[in-house]
């Protein structure tokens, strides 16, 4: 080689060096990460830990969810199976003590094909006082239960709280392996992307009803103690012509309530609750969404209610993802992305949490909205993030699209949940936790930088920021 091609190559391998590390930097991961999977078949029905609680008429299958739009109340959900008993909450905020109470609404009962559902009790406990650690009790007799939860902080933009995020979660041991995970993580509500039970999976319509039952009773560990925000998914709408059974949601519609109409909204599948720092909106990916819709109209006017200096934190739930790279469901939510996204970008959404795939992915910021096959990266535009990881007896969704796209962070085809701990206004820690054989090991962690504030202060400035 002579001197000057030499001198030219010497002074261009430093900018090489250089460019092949920034690519590197940029470039996502694609986990290489083999666990021990567990067989995907849903513990047996007889198994003890689905077992009722003793005594006769015994409540069980409790969960509760938010109430209200602001966090001063819970609406707590239970089953007596025998007879309707009692339908009245003794609670106060010390425990043994129970210095109010609250009666429930009518209690109801519903058919499923040839099954008939035991009474199901719903009651509204309001005007609680925030950061309250609350217990309550329910039954009579030798029968009753006792639990607790506690409230959230006052609506305010430095309150710190911790969430959870579970998807796609079934009744398999995975799926409980999941759950005592999620116990140890200290999170104080459940973000769920939807996907409860997986009981339309049985081809009888007993074993599908009776396989509610059994997910509320392997769920109560949890949800009996602290809120669920619930977000329906595709195995909620159960329409079995074969039984005739067409009304859509039904189980879930019955067992799940949500509070809808605190937002204004006309059904129990979208809605939004404000609860501490943040804001969330839970939207239905199987419910019609495009342009004069009821969802759409209503998504519309909740942007314009969103108070970032009151809430920074604007949080999106759905089931189907709108950036996958996962050959499953691959593009399935490409209209409601295509109807919705400007949104999300033009009011600065920070998360958009997702599952229906069964794996973890996490995007960069980036957006579609000049390219719908090249998203590009857009500082406004808020991180997706999918958890459909939760343990159901469908098994892993382990084959990925190749080579991995630019908009794709961190993605691995295990089992699992998330954690957002928010700090403050301007910052919250994130984080992925894989089942690993009995272990709960953070896979994927990074500091997420609020999108109202940050961009304010000018501190996301590219693809790699959080």
């Amino acid at each position: 080689m002579s001197e000057g091609p030499r001198l030219l190559l010497l002074l261009l391998l430093p900018c090489i060096i250089i460019l092949s590390i920034v690519r590197k930097a940029n470039a996502g991961v694609t986990s290489s990460y083999i666990r021990h999977e567990w067989p995907s078949v849903d513990i047996p029905f007889d198994s003890p830990i689905f077992a009722a609680p003793r005594g006769y008429n015994a409540p069980q299958q409790v969960h509760i969810t938010q109430g209200d739009y602001d966090g001063k109340a819970v609406i707590i959900s239970w089953i007596t199976p025998d007879e309707p008993g009692s339908n009245t909450v003794k609670y106060g905020l010390s425990q043994k003590k129970y210095e109010f109470s609250a009666q429930g609404d009518t209690v109801q009962k519903y058919k499923f094909y040839n099954y008939t559902s035991g009474y199901i009790h719903r009651c509204l406990l309001d005007g609680l006082q925030y950061n309250s650690k609350y217990y309550y009790l329910l039954g009579d007799g030798n029968s009753s239960r006792t639990f607790s939860f506690r409230t959230p902080p006052e609506i305010n933009p430095d309150a710190s709280y911790k969430f959870g995020i579970i998807g796609d979660l079934g009744q398999t041991f995975n799926s409980l392996e999941t759950l005592n995970h999620y116990k140890e993580s200290g999170a104080e509500t459940v973000l769920f992307v939807g996907d409860l039970s997986y009981a339309d999976q049985y081809d009888d319509g007993l074993d599908i009803a009776v396989r509610w039952d059994s997910w509320g009773r392997l769920a109560e560990q949890s949800a009996a103690y602290q809120p669920w925000i619930w977000t329906a998914g595709n195995h909620e709408i159960e329409y079995f012509p074969n039984l005739k059974e067409v009304v859509t949601f039904k189980n879930f519609a019955y067992r799940y309530p949500t509070p809808h109409l605190a937002s204004e909204s006309s059904s129990p599948l979208w809605y939004a609750v404000r609860r501490g720092p943040a804001h969330i909106i839970v939207l239905s990916s199987y419910s019609p969404f495009v342009r004069y819709t009821p969802q759409w109209i209503w998504l519309m006017e909740e942007f314009k209610k969103v108070d970032r200096k009151k809430t920074p934190w604007l949080i999106v739930l759905m089931h189907a993802p709108l950036y996958s790279s996962n050959e499953a469901h691959y593009m399935e939510a490409e209209g409601m992305r295509i109807v919705f996204e400007s949104w999300f970008v033009e009011n600065k959404v920070d998360v958009v949490f997702a599952g229906h795939v069964h794996a973890y992915e996490r995007s960069h910021r980036v957006s579609g909205l000049m390219n719908s096959f090249e998203p590009a990266p857009n500082k406004s535009a808020p991180i997706y993030i999918t958890v459909g990881d939760g343990g159901n007896q469908e098994g892993l969704a382990a084959k990925y699209r190749e080579p991995q796209p630019d908009y794709s962070a961190f993605r691995e085809a295990s089992y699992g949940h998330s954690t957002l701990e928010i700090k403050n206004r301007t910052h919250a820690i994130y984080h992925w936790y894989r089942n690993d054989d009995g272990k709960r090991v953070p896979a994927d962690s990074f500091v997420f930088h609020n999108q109202y504030w940050a961009i304010e202060k000018g501190t996301v400035s590219n693809m790699q920021s959080s």
